[in-house]
């Protein structure tokens, strides 16, 4: 039996209208106003603790993650006045951000939902191989300089689009690195991409734990290896003239509109 199963074991499944009342009593202690809006609220499957809500035509839509389905009513309450602030640009009230937040570190919930992650979601990849650099070769030559060629090399693909701001990530769900486009490019020096790759490379090493609450994606030890990566102060130089000149240009770009 999984674990998503044996989260799902706790009480029988809620229903609908029981889900419904949930939000309208978050309705009537966040927004006070009358009459209160109609609400359809159900359990969704989502791809993981995704939650939802919108305002149509006067009816609130609620769409909540089936992996909370036998959370307890205070957890359920809790989102529901989250997302109800969010819906109505309220401020939320930090009793219910530290419930909910506190439920979802529960290892039970977490296993769920990265199991709802691989079982119902997808990681969207291209290729490895860029226009200009080779995200294989490069993580061959790192894990042998760096980690001994202890690493498994996890799908590594270069992202659909040029982004911004985030310019590589590591999905320990999916077990992949993704790099932005935007550094695939022959005015970009190695010695960034390799350095942004090292980075994602380190998350695989030093995966995210939870400490006082809290979801810890860079602990101490994950500093002090990166800081062992060669030049890494003219790497981080190097990359932080390329985030100033990629926000440069999308400035220019709005002013022009």
């Amino acid at each position: 039996m999984s674990q998503f199963e044996q989260l799902n074991l706790y009480s029988g499944v809620r229903s609908k209208e029981a889900l419904a009342s949930v939000f309208d009593e978050a309705l009537r202690k966040l927004v006070k106003k009358e009459p209160t809006p109609e609400i359809d609220a159900q359990f969704y499957p989502y791809a993981g603790l995704s939650s939802t809500i919108r305002l149509r035509e006067g009816r609130v839509y609620a769409r909540v993650s089936d992996i909370l389905a036998e959370s307890p009513r205070e957890v359920l309450f809790a989102l529901a006045c989250i997302l109800v602030a969010k819906l109505y640009r309220l401020k939320t009230p930090a009793a219910q951000e530290r419930i909910y937040r506190n439920h979802t570190l529960n290892p039970l919930v977490l296993d769920a939902s990265h199991l709802a992650r691989r079982s119902r979601g997808y990681k969207r990849t291209t290729s490895s191989r860029g226009k200009v650099y080779d995200l294989r070769e490069l993580f061959a030559e790192l894990n042998g300089r760096y980690f001994a060629g202890e690493l498994e090399m996890p799908v590594l693909s270069w992202s659909q689009r040029p982004t911004r701001r985030v310019l590589g990530h590591h999905d320990h769900v999916h077990g992949a690195i993704i790099i932005s486009t935007t550094l695939d490019d022959s005015r970009v020096p190695r010695l960034v991409v390799e350095y942004v790759l090292y980075h994602e490379m380190l998350h695989v090493k030093h995966p995210p734990r939870v400490v006082s609450g809290r979801t810890q994606y860079h602990s101490r030890a994950f500093r002090k290896d990166e800081r062992r990566f060669h030049r890494f102060d003219e790497a981080t130089k190097q990359l932080e003239r390329i985030a100033t000149s990629q926000r440069n240009r999308i400035r220019k770009r709005k002013r022009s509109f």
